[in-house]
């Protein structure tokens, strides 16, 4: 059984800044980007007061995003409604678009996850300066105790390395996994007709890579990739939820 797993393969070398290396995750990062876009405009051209079956459709979606926004994060926070509902798009389709066999999974890729997950943090840490002040930020590592503030700063730093690995591991997980039982049921198919002639063996099809691979596609590919950007949007509103307290009323 001959197979071969590799990380994204570099289509070649931007000479700036040392060399930026473009791979296959920055196409397919492009690809989606493109595509996002495109759906947005073709999708919302022709709104109209009484909506069609597609319009509905798009308004239900939007709707939900910011329902979600609004119980996890609070009505003032509807504010990042759009974030949320544009890095859910884009781990979906950053995940499905594997399935062309054109394309490889952004999300199989480590440092995009990393990335998202930066944004967040990022994010969480401007929420909290802004809520108690740059001082004030650097004192919540010392709460409740001094002797703490290790363990607040190890907690700080591996939230978002959890977020990132925990959807890259499922989606690189599911691709690696699909690949090897692709590999042995082909090696299986070619030892089941190994005893007929090479003649007639050579075109007989590897009968048990029909069907099978497919419903491992929809587990890994469509199932998968749906649970991990619920959970990374999720996780996400979570924390800079937190960090974006509501104000109280001043009392009159």
């Amino acid at each position: 059984m001959d197979l071969s797993i590799n990380g994204a393969r570099v289509y070649f070398t931007i000479p700036v800044f040392g060399g930026i290396k473009i791979t296959q995750t920055t196409v397919t990062l492009f690809a989606v980007t493109v595509l996002l876009i495109f759906l947005a405009w073709i999708l919302t051209r022709n709104l109209k007061k009484r909506p069609g079956k597609i319009q509905v459709l798009i308004e239900k979606g939007v709707s939900m995003i910011y329902g979600l926004v609004e119980s996890t994060m609070g009505k003032h926070n509807m504010r990042f409604a759009p974030y949320i509902g544009t890095l859910f798009l884009s781990s979906i389709f950053c995940t499905l678009i594997g399935m062309t066999q054109v394309f490889r999974s952004a999300t199989a890729d480590v440092s995009v996850t990393v990335a998202w997950a930066l944004v967040t943090t990022a994010m969480v840490w401007y929420g909290n300066i802004k809520e108690n002040g740059f001082l004030g930020w650097l004192k919540g590592f010392t709460e409740p105790i001094v002797v703490m503030t290790p363990m607040n700063i190890v907690s700080e730093i591996a939230s978002p390395v959890s977020m990132a690995f925990r959807h890259f591991g499922n989606v690189a997980g599911g691709s690696v996994l699909t690949a090897l039982i692709y590999a042995a049921l082909a090696a299986l198919s070619s030892a089941l007709f190994s005893w007929l002639p090479e003649a007639i063996a050579s075109v007989i099809p590897p009968i048990f890579q029909i069907g099978i691979p497919a419903f491992l596609s929809i587990y890994f590919d469509l199932f998968s990739g749906f649970v991990q950007a619920f959970v990374f949007c999720l996780l996400t509103m979570v924390y800079v939820g937190s960090a974006n307290p509501p104000h109280e009323e001043t009392a009159i």
